[in-house]
């Protein structure tokens, strides 16, 4: 199995859909639907149930979900302690959330202009790590929502934004033009896996203990909601299927994207990169 089949794979599981994948990929979708048929042959099972509004995992696909964003991880440390060691000028920053901000594509676009000689490398994750990979060592530099355990890490606030429930549009709810989170006591919520930050899946829970399935990427978030008349929180703004709408909550806390990274690390590229964030999300 090669590394790009399986990043392939990894952006179609977690986007449960070819197209949203292979836009993610910045790919048409006949080679990639191609490469995930080869990787079905190699693996001799199939990986996924197809259907017109998307797709979904077989048992075998979701394990080899589990192990491909394993062996990719490593892939990642490696390639970054080897570019260390080589002396290469290189930034790994790691995104989670809306890639499509238009406060990130000032920063992007300033920073390729600031640094034209540097290696920008993008790692984009889940919503089980908020710190994108940085403990771990897969980036130097995340840009990504808060609040999560901030021990050992220094944290800039880059923009605050209001939070709403997500909700099917034939909700009784969605009519609502704001709700209380005391008037979703009652709801299936959408839950992270076992492992995750405290402080980050209390946070999304509005506070409080919740039951749910479990999801681990955005889109999984929206089709909980789709399928199941699950609820979950979204910062407002965020673009949303159709059949899904976004309520404003009057009493929860908005959310803070933020620019982070080790505390002591004093990379000059991190540094460079901050100031240039703070300075496109204030536009």
């Amino acid at each position: 199995m090669e590394l790009r089949t399986l990043r392939y794979f990894v952006a179609v599981a977690e986007e449960l859909h070819f197209g949203r994948a292979a836009a993610r990929l910045h790919m048409s979708q006949p080679p990639l639907s191609r490469a995930i048929k080869q990787l079905e042959a190699e693996v001799g099972a199939p990986l996924l149930v197809r259907s017109p509004t998307g797709v979904a995992l077989t048992p075998v696909g979701t394990v080899l979900l589990d192990e491909a964003r394993a062996l990719l991880d490593h892939a990642d440390r490696v390639r970054v302690r080897v570019g260390a060691a080589a002396g290469a000028a290189i930034i790994t920053v790691g995104i989670l959330g809306n890639g499509g901000d238009p406060g990130a594509s000032r920063l992007a676009a300033a920073y390729r202009r600031d640094h034209p000689g540097i290696d920008i490398r993008i790692r984009d994750t889940d919503l089980t790590d908020p710190t994108c990979g940085l403990r771990a060592g897969l980036v130097d530099v995340a840009l990504t929502r808060a609040p999560f355990d901030e021990t050992g890490l220094t944290v800039c606030a880059l923009r605050t934004d209001p939070v709403g429930v997500v909700l099917r549009t034939d909700d009784p709810l969605a009519r609502r033009d704001r709700l209380w989170l005391a008037e979703l006591g009652d709801r299936r919520w959408f839950q992270f896996p076992q492992g995750t930050d405290t402080v980050w899946q209390s946070y999304w829970n509005g506070g409080r203990p919740r039951e749910g399935p479990v999801v681990r990427a955005v889109q999984e978030c929206l089709q909980a909601v789709l399928w199941n008349g699950t609820v979950g929180l979204a910062p407002l703004g965020d673009d949303l299927p159709a059949e899904l709408v976004v309520v404003p909550l009057v009493d929860m806390a908005p959310s803070r994207v933020v620019a982070v990274w080790n505390e002591g690390d004093t990379n000059p590229l991190i540094r460079s990169f901050v100031q240039i964030a703070t300075a496109a999300y204030r536009h």
